[in-house]
């Protein structure tokens, strides 16, 4: 028998032809490019760099070391400032969050330094500049003008420490620090509602400074002045 010669548009040269190859030799160039990040877990270009630590936990980026840095500043700074409006505040309102500040910080410190030592990080044993100069401005305030410091001080902090924290939690890869941002979340909403019941929060100042993200919440009196870190929690049992 003779055989059939080749039927218009079915060769490999033909228009279908053409597509299929087109389409494998894309797929084999798509392949190509991500074979160096094949067979690595948890390995992603946009999320890990040089800095970041191989753990057994999960890769900790850059951005997670100084997510339980800042928890940890938050710590050494905010329990001081809540014990002291636990007795300077002028009203019940900002006395029980000064109590909320003790308590959340209580339980966070704990949280972020046995983290830290499984992780084998360093963190920081005392407050850095800033929030020794946010203690020193409360220490020297009084009455109703205390009230206001305290509140927009601390609610300013807490806005920056959440804006840390959801970002943290939405790219980590480390199973650690996840729990960690999950009681951190907690921790610092609860912040930011006894604050913000104080009815003593300016809230122009906070809003200008999460626009500008210049890190000074220039409070009534004291509009120069600097933002301390802010506040956070670790998972029980740890």
């Amino acid at each position: 028998m003779r055989p059939r010669p080749p039927v218009k548009g079915r060769g490999i040269v033909s228009g279908t032809g053409l597509i299929v190859t087109c389409l494998a030799a894309t797929l084999a160039a798509l392949v190509f490019s991500l074979w160096p990040y094949t067979g690595r877990p948890g390995t992603a270009p946009d999320v890990l760099s040089a800095q970041t630590l191989r753990t057994s936990h999960g890769p900790l980026s850059a951005l997670d070391q100084d997510f339980l840095v800042k928890v940890r500043l938050a710590g050494l700074w905010e329990p001081a400032a809540g014990r002291q409006a636990r007795t300077k505040g002028t009203t019940p309102a900002v006395r029980t969050a000064g109590r909320h500040l003790v308590e959340g910080h209580r339980f966070l410190d704990e949280w972020v330094r046995g983290a830290a030592a499984q992780l084998n990080l360093t963190l920081p044993d005392t407050p850095g500049d800033q929030q020794k100069q946010w203690l020193a401005i409360l220490n020297e305030t009084r009455g109703a003008e205390y009230d206001r410091q305290f509140a927009t001080v601390l609610r300013l902090a807490q806005g920056q420490m959440l804006t840390v924290v959801a970002q943290v939690r939405a790219s980590t890869r480390n199973s650690l620090v996840r729990a960690l941002a999950d009681d951190a979340t907690t921790t610092v909403l609860d912040h930011i509602k006894v604050l913000e019941a104080t009815g003593d929060v300016d809230y122009d100042a906070v809003a200008r400074d999460m626009a500008t993200g210049s890190g000074s919440p220039a409070p009534t009196s004291a509009p120069s002045q600097t933002l301390p870190p802010p506040a956070f929690r670790p998972p029980p049992g740890q």
